[in-house]
């Protein structure tokens, strides 16, 4: 065996030794719920992240049809009839969406 390989040989095993220690140390007789807990925050983090990135495509849509001076739903406020007569109350009828571009 020539000294490169045991060199190499000694290194790998003091890391695979230091690790050991560290995955004791920190998860004790509980080594197959280190892999249960670290799968379960990938998915509440792959959840978070999802819910942020929904909110912030519900937020540009709103902001970017409030700059544009549209509603998103069709007009909202009603707009009196000209045809009603003088005797009588206006009536409100809503315009549709597309009367209004």
């Amino acid at each position: 065996m020539s000294a490169q390989d045991y060199d190499s040989q000694l290194l790998e095993s003091v890391a695979v030794r230091r690790r050991r220690l560290r995955d004791a140390l920190l998860f004790g007789a509980q080594r197959q719920r280190r892999t249960v807990d670290e799968r379960l925050g990938k998915v509440f983090a792959g959840v978070v992240i999802a819910a942020v990135m929904c909110a912030g495509c519900v937020g540009w849509s709103f902001v970017s049809h409030r700059v544009m001076g549209k509603a998103p739903y069709g007009t909202s406020v009603p707009v009196p009839t000209p045809s009603a007569p003088a005797s009588e109350p206006a009536t409100m009828s809503p315009r549709p969406a597309d009367s209004a571009r």
